[in-house]
């Protein structure tokens, strides 16, 4: 495997000839009709061939072709069965591995970033990646006090190479759209833009790693591991195992899909409430099932297993937690206040000056999108995510036509994005999650006042 492509017209032929391959394919699809196949098998096999291109060009290119194809991963859920089977391999393979770059790459950063005599920093290091992401790649080491850590060690011209790529890949949106039906892909290629810089500096994510890893350190659900040692593009942190959410999303039992849901709501939802900080790259690459005291993930209680949470390169600065706005607006809708949460969504922006829609219409089109909040349990399956994205999307639908109206201020972009990627997870999990428990601990404004005090006040009692 050869370095990251760097050279801007190399990245740029590679991605150009995406479209001219879709083309070409098309061509290939009307010469089997004509030579007899039916539509229906042409089809599949066309999507098999596209999804087959368009994912061995994003995980070669790594960047931000291959972060983009990340970012579109957690949204197979949400596909028609007949479109998502052929892209599903292809889609959640970029969840946690890419090719590698090459062993003398690898150490000549090291010795860049750490001085010649880097390797006396460590027991052992082992020149296999443990893991290749879109911008650098993991390795497994013993750090020189005995501790096992991973090594993150960022690729070459990864800031360029991503810039350049996102800037391509945009005017490309039109022809990349079929991916997901009704969702508009430039927004998504702008936010990413937007975050390169935040999640280049491993400083940063040094600092936003750490204090998650602080304030959960003695957390009987969650586990972060601390940070080692950092400094410009290379990041060491403590090892942790587990199952992979990738693996328990293919072959997990129901009983561990449940587990890593409930926390994974929880870390959704608790995180920002205590850290003040939102993670905000929820693919499950980024995530792993820890067994509890007994060790065993096959044994034991359920209630024992962990959720490992890794990458914290781009992360959401909340300091007050999450708005209280989505806690208020969302308690109003499930008790049918159409006009006070019409008013609310106004005030924040969701609906613009220039419009003026139906407060009950706009009642009706976000009731059904918050279902899982209203029961004390709820199943998030496939078919529950499709059923919402074909509401949505069908220009026949009334919900279409109001969606369209509304609006998303920039200061709910990510928190939009995070929410639905991990409801994306949720239902490739099929966990069954206690959502509405979470919102009541974590989401400020869930709650009514009153309602929160008297909680406040049985909790102290219980102390």
């Amino acid at each position: 495997m050869s370095d990251l492509p760097r050279k801007a017209v190399t990245r740029t032929a590679k991605l150009a000839a995406l479209p001219l391959g879709f083309a070409g394919r098309a061509t290939w699809g009307l010469g089997k009709r004509i030579g007899g196949k039916s539509a229906e098998i042409v089809g599949r096999e066309l999507q098999q061939r596209t999804a087959e291109q368009l994912f061995k060009v994003l995980g070669e290119l790594k960047g931000g072709a291959m972060k983009f194809g990340q970012a579109l991963s957690v949204f197979e859920s949400a596909l028609p069965e007949e479109v998502a089977g052929p892209y599903r391999a292809a889609l959640t393979k970029l969840q946690e591995a890419a090719p590698p770059m090459p062993t003398r790459t690898v150490h000549s950063v090291l010795e860049e970033r750490l001085g010649e005599d880097w390797l006396d920093l460590f027991l052992e290091f082992e020149d296999k990646p443990a893991a290749a992401a879109s911008i650098g790649q993991v390795h497994r080491a013993v750090w020189h006090d005995g501790r096992e850590v991973a090594v993150k060690v960022q690729y070459p011209g990864a800031g360029e190479a991503l810039l350049s790529d996102l800037n391509q890949l945009s005017r490309f949106a039109r022809l990349l759209g079929p991916l997901i039906p009704g969702m508009d892909i430039k927004p998504l290629i702008a936010e990413l833009r937007d975050r390169v810089s935040e999640e280049l500096d491993y400083g940063l994510e040094a600092q936003a790693q750490q204090a998650h890893a602080d304030e959960f350190a003695d957390d009987p659900d969650v586990l972060v591991p601390a940070v080692v040692h950092q400094c410009e593009q290379v990041l060491v942190t403590e090892w942790i195992d587990g199952i992979p959410l990738s693996e328990v999303i293919a072959d997990g039992t129901q009983e561990q899909r449940d587990r890593a849901g409930q926390l994974l709501a929880r870390f959704l939802f608790s995180g920002p409430a205590r850290t003040g900080l939102l993670h905000a790259d929820p693919h499950p690459g980024n995530f792993r099932l820890l067994p509890g005291d007994s060790g065993d993930l096959d044994g034991g209680s359920k209630d024992d297993w962990r959720l490992g949470v890794l990458d914290f390169g781009t992360v959401d600065r909340l300091p007050g937690g999450l708005p209280s706005t989505i806690g208020d607006s969302l308690r109003m809708t499930l008790d049918g206040e159409a006009e006070t949460v019409y008013e609310l969504l106004c005030e924040e922006g969701f609906v613009k000056e220039s419009i003026e829609l139906d407060p009950d219409a706009v009642l009706d089109y976000l009731l059904p999108i918050i279902e899982p909040a209203q029961a004390d349990e709820f199943t998030f399956t496939r078919g529950w995510i499709r059923s919402q994205a074909a509401r949505i999307a069908d220009p026949r639908s009334p919900a279409y036509q109001l969606g369209k109206q509304l609006n998303l201020p920039p200061s709910y972009l990510l928190i939009h994005r995070v929410t639905l990627s991990t409801i994306g997870v949720l239902c490739q999990l099929g966990a069954t999650v206690r959502l509405r428990e979470e919102l009541e601990e974590w989401l400020p404004g869930f709650l009514a006042e009153d309602e929160s005090a008297l909680e406040e006040g049985e909790s102290a009692a219980e102390a």
